[in-house]
């Protein structure tokens, strides 16, 4: 019998032991969540303040999505697209009206939307638009981050996504994040099928652009006939403050992928939505996915999206947003240990000045000690997500926190 006192230290073992090494944890161990808490095997209770990247926006187990979820696996969860299911039309219905477009392609994880979106793009490209066969270049934003598959690291230009994985996938060209001239530049070659770009770049540390670069995006695409692909897999879904970061800007991507909160943080679930013109060049038999629009994931789908609306979540996202950036701002004019404060929504970063050999990972260590669980990106990075039901005292406590910790440093 293993005691609470080494339980943790166990857990941690198992996986050091057994899974690989291609990540870095910070040492808690979790196994329970409610709302914007968790709670380790111990019974301490944290802030969670990343929410799995923002796929879990809705909070922890929220339990509508629980009973979807509940209420579906007790009658179907799986069938292939090889036959008709009872839930997947309706979903694709409620998806597609919710965001305004014609149709829907159902997959699992978000970089499996990414893919699914690029070749769309490229077989748009050849059918459409007349490119030469295997002549469409893809243009990316340097800092962007998609994935972990050879598609993904082939457009990244982070050596540690990339490095030791070549030969890279060709017809890929990357340009400055946030400089609409390097865009324009790159998309005049009539080869150009798409240019995808986060609306705010998350893994490169919250990098939100100059207020009229998704306009101009969108105008210099259409004006060039190439494809905006907008990755709102971790931007989506209330994040920022609006359902979509986009609609900051009001400008609609020709293709849009989710993820992420998609599914409330249940399960692996994705979707790209375009028009009927980009869609339906893929024929049957040529792009799919065994667990892409199963019952399951239509069931626990469209619950996420409805509470997203119903429990007001952009709102809150918005009004909290300004709030917390505000009180980061009044703690950066305390201390010189924050450089940069940025973000939108609940979506915001500070950077941190390396003190003492101290750094940005220890800082969050030290916020797990104090009940508030952060990670840092890129090494001096803290991004702050935490689930939208955060009400304002809740943050008030947990500005607190971080507030304390950054003056003990």
């Amino acid at each position: 019998m293993i005691d609470t006192m080494t339980k943790s230290l166990y857990l941690m073992e198992l996986e050091d032991n057994y899974g690989a090494h291609n990540y870095h944890p910070i040492p808690v161990v979790l196994e329970k969540g409610e709302g914007v808490y968790v709670w380790d095997v111990d019974g301490k209770r944290y802030y969670d303040f990343l929410a799995a990247y923002s796929a879990v926006n809705q909070g922890h187990c929220h339990p509508r999505i629980i009973k979807a979820l509940t209420s579906q696996a007790k009658k179907l969860t799986l069938t292939s697209r090889a036959f008709y299911n009872s839930v997947l039309g309706e979903y694709e219905k409620y998806i597609t009206s919710y965001f305004g477009y014609d149709k829907v392609l159902p997959m699992n994880t978000g970089v499996e939307g990414g893919e699914t979106a690029l070749k769309l793009a490229r077989r748009w490209a050849y059918d459409v638009k007349g490119v030469k066969a295997n002549q469409a270049k893809m243009v990316f934003a340097k800092g962007n981050f998609w994935g972990r598959t050879l598609a993904a690291i082939s457009a990244s230009n982070d050596p540690s996504s990339y490095e030791g994985y070549g030969p890279y996938l060709p017809g890929y060209e990357l340009v400055d994040y946030n400089d609409l001239t390097a865009l324009e530049n790159a998309i005049k070659d009539p080869n150009t099928a798409a240019f995808m770009v986060e609306p705010i770049q998350g893994e490169a540390g919250v990098i939100v652009p100059n207020s009229g670069y998704l306009k101009g995006v969108r105008d210099l695409c259409t004006k060039y006939n190439v494809l905006f692909i907008a990755d709102e897999v971790q931007t989506g879904l209330a994040r920022t403050g609006k359902m979509l970061a986009c609609d900051h800007e009001e400008v609609k991507p020709d293709i849009l992928i989710l993820g992420k909160a998609l599914s409330g943080g249940t399960m692996p679930v994705s979707a790209v939505l375009s028009s009927n013109e980009i869609m339906l060049t893929i024929k049957p038999g040529e792009h799919g996915s065994t667990y892409g629009g199963n019952p399951l994931a239509c069931a626990v789908a469209m619950e996420a999206l409805q509470v997203l609306k119903d429990e007001n979540m952009a709102e809150n996202s918005e009004k909290l947003g300004l709030l917390f950036r505000q009180e980061m701002n009044k703690l950066k004019k305390e201390t010189d240990l924050i450089t940069e404060v940025r973000g939108k929504g609940l979506f915001n970063a500070i950077i941190i000045k390396e003190r003492n050999g101290k750094t940005a990972w220890d800082v969050c260590l030290q916020f797990a000690d104090k009940g508030l669980l952060a990670k840092p990106t890129h090494g001096d990075i803290i991004r702050f997500a935490p689930p939208l039901v955060i009400t304002e005292k809740q943050l008030m406590e947990c500005i607190s926190i971080i507030r304390n910790v950054i003056l003990t440093f």
